[in-house]
């Protein structure tokens, strides 16, 4: 359930019948003081203003009419016009009853849309490193909440798979098969790639051949397309490894790469020639676009294609907004990249509405995020200074974590070790991006991350794997459980109610706004009050049986909101720790 709204709706309706517009918005808020409630309407001073009222005298008039039975105790107008409003008790305890006996925790999407997720991209012939992590954990932990909202979410792995580059790749491939290379020479992509250049800078005959490939592939040759396609599944095996240690949902299903758009390029640049968008210029062909400058004032020129006849990143981006509009029917296309490609995304999104080829009314959304960065502050790299490959990370991760847990646990069985392990290497990894702000430059370090202590992975699990405990050791049925009816007696206990029903508040604002660390925020402030609670509030040891059922119940549906909100965030939880 979603509090929020429904005191925002509610309130709204009395501000209107009160004499506001259509257009009035309650802007209802969780309160950050227990004094001032535990929601606060915020809205009532500007619709006042609008009104020629005082804003006091209209927070009464709203109060008259708005109808919070059994919903509120208590509502109350305080400084200028603000509106505090307390939970009823009797209220919170219903919909926890509810919450519970939902496999979604009481979670509904309030409208089905179809919605088309670009994240991940890694290049053909090309090792993913530390630069794909951010856009295919957050693209990934995005996704998971929308299709746990019951959205249609088509996953598009936007592979860097087309370029001048696949005829010497596709040549070196037919050098290597020819030689009967070992699958062991072709998993080593960065070698293949090293090699090939080589061979094109040094050996003119070769690059004969690469560049005619080029000439064949782009024109359909199916000798060259058949390589080609090698080249792409020799790749991508290789990336799905990488995203099943990752607990990543991306399959080589959701390959939908550049080459895919490859078809529609010269039609869309003839559009654009015919609708005078796009002009010549020195050969190429350009949009000049009034809404950015250059530095001398000028409107920007975008090349869609290069006077030798080539197409751009610009022109790929244009085809790929039409297609998910149009093909796929999608109502939102989101693309997860870096903030480097902000102004890129603008103009091509510009010129695909300036060219009418996507209604008003479909969402094109940059989900942009900043850099992973070392301790010094430069762009995470290794010793040497190189690119720091994704599966030696993920290889290190591990590592870590195995020295972490032999410190701390001996009483796991060698299976169980491997599990913590696993759930604590990559969840510390993937929970110390996810819980930044994805708009902002994060330091990647190793420490913090594996830390017990703070908004980190190892913390998360272990709050969930000590509820786990709990119930291991309370010897009660189900049906027990089921029947026991939850009272919140104790201020630690409506605190807990309270957080526990804000869940989808959370998981709401992923969804819209593609902000995981909303969610990780949450489930963090959760399970410190959880802790809270249990060091105020006896459970096992309470001699009042329905009090002990009704603090189960509390830690029971804060054991499935943490498992589920990590869940969400592609985070393993594990039963023991």
């Amino acid at each position: 359930m979603n509090i929020q709204s429904i005191l925002s709706d509610k309130i709204k309706q009395a501000m209107c019948q009160a004499g506001a517009d259509e257009q009035c918005d309650a802007l209802v808020k969780q309160s950050s003081k227990a004094q001032f409630g535990d929601y606060q309407a915020n809205g009532i001073m500007a619709a006042a203003k609008k009104l020629g009222l005082n804003p006091r005298d209209f927070a009464q008039k709203v109060l008259d009419l708005v109808d919070l039975t059994n919903i509120a105790e208590k509502t109350e107008i305080a400084g200028p016009g603000f509106i505090n409003i307390f939970l009823d008790k009797n209220w919170l305890a219903e919909n926890l009853q509810l919450a519970l006996q939902d496999k979604k925790l009481g979670i509904k999407a309030e409208e089905i849309q179809t919605i088309v997720a670009d994240y991940s991209s890694p290049n053909v012939a090309k090792e993913m490193h530390v630069g794909h992590l951010r856009s295919t954990i957050i693209g990934d932990a995005v996704v998971r909440t929308l299709e746990f909202l019951g959205h249609k979410v088509i996953r598009a792995n936007h592979v860097g798979d087309w370029g001048t580059q696949f005829g010497m790749l596709i040549a070196y491939l037919e050098k290597m098969e020819n030689e009967h290379a070992s699958a062991m020479e072709l998993a080593d992509l960065e070698a293949f790639y090293r090699a090939a250049k080589e061979h094109y800078d040094n050996d003119e005959t070769f690059a004969e051949k690469a560049r005619n490939y080029v000439v064949k592939l782009q024109s359909g040759d199916e000798y060259c397309r058949t390589m080609w396609k090698k080249l792409v599944d020799i790749t991508m095996q290789q990336n799905q490894h990488n995203y099943n240690r990752l607990n990543v949902t991306l399959t080589e299903n959701d390959v939908m790469g550049e080459s895919l758009y490859n078809p529609m390029l010269p039609e869309i640049v003839a559009d654009l020639k015919a609708q005078g968008l796009a002009v010549e210029d020195e050969g190429a062909q350009v949009v000049y676009l009034e809404e950015f400058k250059n530095k001398d004032g000028d409107p920007m020129g975008v090349i869609v294609q290069k006077k030798d006849g080539g197409f751009l990143y610009t022109t790929t981006d244009i085809a790929a907004a039409k297609y998910r509009c149009h093909t796929l029917k999608a109502d939102r296309a989101l693309v997860f990249s870096d903030t480097r490609q902000s102004q890129h995304m603008q103009q091509a999104w510009l010129i695909t509405r300036k060219a009418g080829y996507v209604p008003e009314s479909f969402q094109l959304e940059h989900k942009n995020f900043g850099m992973m960065l070392g301790k010094d502050g430069k762009p995470f790299k290794t010793r040497s200074g190189g690119t720091v490959k994704l599966a030696d990370l993920l290889d290190e991760a591990i590592e870590r974590a195995d020295k972490l847990i032999s410190e701390k646990s001996t009483a796991l069985s060698a299976e169980e070790k491997a599990a913590v392990v696993e759930a604590v290497g990559i969840g510390s990894v993937k929970y110390a991006d996810l819980s930044k702000n994805r708009t902002t430059d994060y330091v990647f370090d190793w420490d913090n991350m594996l830390s017990f202590e703070g908004n980190t992975a190892p913390y998360m699990q272990y709050a969930y794997t000590r509820i786990r405990s709990i119930f291991s050791k309370a010897n009660i049925s189900n049906e027990q459980l089921h029947q026991a009816q939850i009272q919140l007696a104790d201020d630690k206990e409506r605190l807990l109610a309270i957080k526990l029903l804000q869940f989808e508040e959370a998981v709401q604002v992923v969804a819209k706004e593609g902000t995981p660390h909303i969610l990780c925020a949450y489930l963090y402030e959760l399970a410190g009050l959880f802790s809270s609670f249990y060091e105020h509030c006896p459970i096992l040891n309470n001699d009042d049986e329905n009090v002990k059922l009704s603090r189960l119940k509390l830690a029971l549906l804060t054991e499935k909101t943490l498992k589920q909100g990590l869940d969400l965030l592609g985070i393993k939880t594990v039963e023991k720790m």
